[in-house]
């Protein structure tokens, strides 16, 4: 069995699945730092922790009750928001690769603390336990030069400002769904309260809507998507570099234009400033899924997934209206599960000997 880990800033989310990738249980402790609840299958506890290892060992305690002991796994599985220009593959995890996750925080610095945090407090607790990790970033790591480039000066791009691209793992389990039956040309569609779009041609990521951050491409949820850096500089003027990181990420996109970030409710209302925010996010999908057909050459199937991608049919209907000017093409809704990814890119590795 694989235990897969996510650790998120307040939450630490599990799953345990075979070797056939068959999903065994999922969990849950939540608000982390304070009182919280732990979710395990039906199980349902009102707990208190104050770090990821607390909440860690609550978890491992309610998985033996469950039947599944920590000497029951062959390995844990970690997800990893980013792994910069150097981790663009599944690892083991190692010093050497822990040393490299933590010289990226900078590039992540509201994820990749809280994600090595669950590997170290499970390396305590099981220090002979072999861990992976699969990243965030990688799967875009084939788009070309031209397409990661920022046009700045050499000093900044070997800083690390560049493009990178997100939701990888997503992309990655879609194209693992699909098998042999996956198009050449595939637009896909990640849409939740975080958004991008993918143009996988062949199987890899050949360009993505996100770039440095999760911040940039589409209309999001509470993320803003692309903005001028001209007018990112004059906010920052006005509220302080700080208010702007805030504002920019978590009262903007959706809740900005509309008071809510829920699509959902949105979709439920009749009032002019919820149709105007669903339209703004249906035409900048399709604003950017034009250059993604372009990166690819042409279009031969679009795929959604994530909570609104697999959810809101009024949304994707939206979109596909936009994009009718390429033609017919088959589309797809692909359930989002980066766990069962994170579980095959372990067992992947592990098969090899790694």
């Amino acid at each position: 069995m694989i235990l897969v880990l996510n650790a998120g800033s307040s939450s630490l989310k599990i799953e345990v699945f075979d070797a056939d990738l068959g999903s065994l249980i999922s969990g849950s402790v939540t608000n982390l730092g304070t009182i919280g609840q732990l979710k395990l299958g039906d199980t349902r506890i009102t707990v208190q922790t104050d770090n990821h290892a607390d909440a860690l060992d609550l978890m491992l305690t309610a998985l033996a009750k469950a039947g599944y002991p920590l000497n029951a796994f062959s390995a844990a599985a970690h997800r990893v928001v980013h792994g910069g220009a150097v981790l663009t593959q599944p690892a083991r995890v190692s010093p050497a690769v822990l040393a490299i996750i933590e010289s990226v925080v900078p590039l992540a610095p509201l994820h990749n603390p809280n994600n090595l945090a669950g590997i170290y407090a499970l390396q305590s607790i099981a220090p002979d336990l072999a861990q992976y990790c699969s990243f965030g970033t990688a799967f875009h790591a084939t788009n070309p030069e031209v397409a990661t480039r920022y046009a700045i000066p050499q000093t900044h791009h070997d800083a690390g400002i560049r493009r990178y691209g997100f939701h990888g793992l997503s992309y990655a389990n879609m194209v693992a769904d699909f098998g042999d039956a996956l198009p050449a040309r595939l637009l896909a569609f990640h849409l939740g309260n975080g958004a991008s779009l993918c143009a996988i041609h062949h199987g890899k990521s050949t360009a993505t809507s996100m770039g440095y951050s999760p911040l940039s491409g589409l209309t999001m949820g509470t993320r803003s998507g692309d903005i001028d850096g001209a007018a990112v500089l004059r906010i920052s003027k006005a509220l302080g570099e700080d208010e702007t990181d805030r504002m920019l990420n978590t009262n903007a996109g959706l809740q900005a234009l509309a008071g809510d970030n829920n699509m959902k409710t949105l979709l439920e209302r009749d009032d002019d400033a919820a149709k105007f925010a669903i339209a703004h996010f249906c035409y900048w999908a399709a604003r950017h899924a034009g250059s993604a057909i372009i990166a690819m050459g042409g279009l031969d199937a679009v795929a959604f997934t994530g909570g609104i991608g697999e959810n809101a049919a009024p949304v994707r209907d939206k979109i596909m209206g936009y994009l009718a000017c390429f033609g017919d093409v088959p589309v797809h809704v692909i359930a989002a599960d980066e766990e069962k990814q994170i579980a095959r890119d372990a067992l992947s590795l592990m098969a090899q000997g790694r």
